[in-house]
């Protein structure tokens, strides 16, 4: 920005997000349901909750988080139900704890959809500017943006994505930029620095856009989706505006009658693809120096794969529909920063795609982030009071753990501002506490994802089970409306109610029981025993007893809850008890400011960790890199002392 005059706008707003990628729509929609007066900036409005990597929500965790923050009154569950093409229940031969669903969108109609949600918001504000620098203006924190204006605010929630000084790479070609075709932030990112704000460098990346005319379908492995009825939201509204119109290009399932669904398909690579690639590999930026920032481990880049796991004689791609009226087709697994040639040569090897043609071609992107260390449990940041930081911002990547990072900082910045304490979620109430909590306690050397591996007490974060762990916050908080907390209260009483039943309920050794159970191939009963006590068995379910005359007319919801709660009663109880144990630990407060450098019997490097990253519980500081039990008991003993 030139050094023109600054208008100062007269309105001085409560919370002002910058950027409406899928934090930023998260975090305006919750700041303005709560009352407080919102304004959302954004370069583009009609890329809202754009989806530049591969077009699809959910997946193990992922999964998990979209169900939270539905239950906590958040937006995304909602608008993949109403736009999806396609939906999947994974691992659906596992145990409930793994069980996520995933879905492909339609990506313009999930932008629209999104779009029409944040104009229809009462109380937000949206102007479509380049934010160019966010700086203190006495007690508010001043916003200024590239048309010369400036926005005063309370709280600032930061959701940038990629854009803080972007820059995109594809083979020799390199330029600034954000997400693909947006401008780079570059302004933004020196003036956080002058703001005190420690920034690192990562990097991302995305795969070729192929046209479905050009695709041999013959040669693929169809993916279809769920043939039963699946949401990821709790509110389950028939009424919802679904978009139903098949392309002609995809061949259609027909699988699915309860909601048309379109097909995903799977290819392999093959030796003369690792050739292509291998022989490219002088002219690749991840090879040649050209990229220095660190990329996502668990995600690499196609030429990354054949160098690291040479032994493979092939890798799967899965070839997905971006929507209902586009010949757009994201080739999953295939992301790369190749040359434009080099791509469309690596694609050509493919049986399946030997005539095809790019649209798009893959790249990589280098972006600004903020390290965590400075970020408190409520995303509020150490150095800066008042601004919040939110999405691939804080180092993360994926649109779900976004969106529930910018749920839980629109939530706190509009707590801040009616002066209440914030939400913090513990990691034994959600994965969205897993993953903030695993933000502000690990140093981050690459992207971070979200795994169900990262929750220690996984069989308690169910993803059928978020209404009832989360949905009574949402309510306090004012974003889940009356009736839909009762319905859930419902859900709570009737699961306890029935299982109480259940426990009462006695299957006895008869002659008819025998031969009903013979019929339905089930094992046979040695000795009398409870609904409850059969329900365990691994090959009950509650339809079986609903089968042999023990069910009652409960919900399905209900049912599925009676289920696995007796099935994995005796773990669910460990994990409670594992809680309770290290209750004392997390419930453990540091006072701010609390002086390290005056304790005897530190170690210098749990001191100059415990300095760096300020752990606002006893149980965060147990968690932190490099500190060791002993540690923490001295430090234990200092704070009951008063030290």
């Amino acid at each position: 920005m030139g050094s023109g005059k600054i208008i100062l706008m007269s309105v001085i707003y409560d919370v002002v997000v910058i950027g409406a990628g899928h934090a930023g729509c998260e975090a305006a929609l919750a700041a303005a349901r709560m009352g407080v007066k919102t304004l959302l900036l954004t370069m583009d409005l009609d890329n809202a909750a754009l989806m530049p990597c591969n077009p699809s929500i959910g997946g193990p965790a992922k999964g998990h988080v979209v169900r939270e923050i539905d239950a906590l009154g958040g937006q995304m569950a909602r608008n993949i139900d109403k736009t999806f093409i396609q939906i999947r229940m994974l691992n659906a031969s596992k145990g409930p704890a793994v069980q996520a669903m995933r879905a492909q969108a339609d990506k313009q109609r999930y932008m629209l959809e999104m779009r029409k949600t944040l104009e229809g918001q009462s109380g937000l504000a949206i102007e479509q500017v380049l934010v160019t620098d966010i700086s203190r203006d006495g007690e508010y924190l001043s916003v200024k943006t590239d048309k010369g204006t400036a926005y005063r605010s309370k709280t600032v929630v930061l959701t940038t994505g990629t854009s803080l000084d972007g820059r995109i790479i594809i083979g020799d070609l390199s330029y600034s930029g954000g997400r693909s075709g947006e401008q780079s932030a570059t302004e933004l990112s020196g003036s956080l620095k002058k703001l005190g704000i420690e920034l690192g460098r990562l990097k991302t990346g995305t795969p070729p856009r192929i046209d479905a005319k050009t695709i041999d379908y013959s040669k693929t492995i169809i993916q279809n989706g769920s043939a039963s009825p699946l949401h990821f939201s709790f509110v389950n509204d028939e009424t919802l505006d679904i978009f139903l119109i098949a392309n002609p290009y995809y061949p259609q399932e027909e699988t699915s009658e309860w909601r048309p669904q379109l097909p995903c398909y799977l290819v392999n690579t093959n030796e003369n693809t690792h050739e292509v690639i291998r022989a490219n590999l002088d002219r690749a930026p991840l090879f040649n120096g050209t990229i220095q920032g660190v990329g996502p481990r668990y995600c690499p880049s196609i030429e990354d794969k054949i160098v690291r796991f040479a032994h493979k004689s092939s890798h799967g791609f899965f070839l997905e529909p971006e929507g209902w009226e586009t010949d757009e087709v994201y080739v999953q697994g295939a992301n790369t920063s190749l040359p434009e040639d080099v791509q469309l040569a690596m694609l050509r090897t493919i049986p399946a795609l030997e005539h095809v043609k790019m649209l798009k071609p893959g790249y990589a992107i280098e972006y600004d982030y903020v390290p965590s260390s400075q970020t408190l449990s409520s995303l509020e940041s150490k150095v800066v009071p008042g601004l919040y930081t939110a999405g691939q911002v804080n180092g993360t990547s994926g649109y779900e753990e976004a969106a529930g990072q910018g749920l839980i900082a629109g939530i706190n910045a509009a707590l801040k501002v009616k002066g209440k304490e914030p939400l913090i979620l513990g990691r034994d109430q959600a994965y969205i506490g897993v993953m903030i909590d695993d933000l502000v306690t690990q140093n981050l050397t690459e992207p971070y994802r979200l795994f169900t591996s990262r929750a220690e007490y996984r069989l308690l974060l169910r993803q059928d089970n978020a209404d009832l762990r989360l949905s009574h916050i949402g309510h306090e908080l004012g974003l889940i409306d009356k009736q839909r907390h009762q319905s859930v209260e419902h859900k709570r009483k009737a699961v306890s109610i029935e299982r109480q039943r259940l426990s009462k309920t006695y299957l006895n050794l008869s002659d008819e029981l025998a031969q009903k159970m013979s019929q339905r191939g089930l094992a046979p009963l040695t000795k009398s025993v409870s609904a409850l006590e059969y329900l365990r068995r691994p090959e009950a379910d509650y339809q079986a007893l609903a089968d042999l005359g023990y069910g009652d007319s409960v919900s399905d919801e209900v049912a599925q809850q009676v289920e696995i709660e007796a099935k994995y009663e005796g773990y669910i109880g460990k994990q409670l008890d594992d809680v309770k144990r290290v209750a004392k630990l997390e419930q453990k407060r540091i006072p701010d400011g609390f002086d390290y450098d005056g304790i005897i019997g530190f170690r210098n490097e749990a001191q100059n960790t415990f300095k760096r990253f300020l752990p606002q519980t006893l149980g965060q500081a147990s968690r932190l890199a490099g500190v060791t039990p002993a540690d923490i008991a001295i430090l234990l003993v200092h704070l009951e002392r008063g030290v």
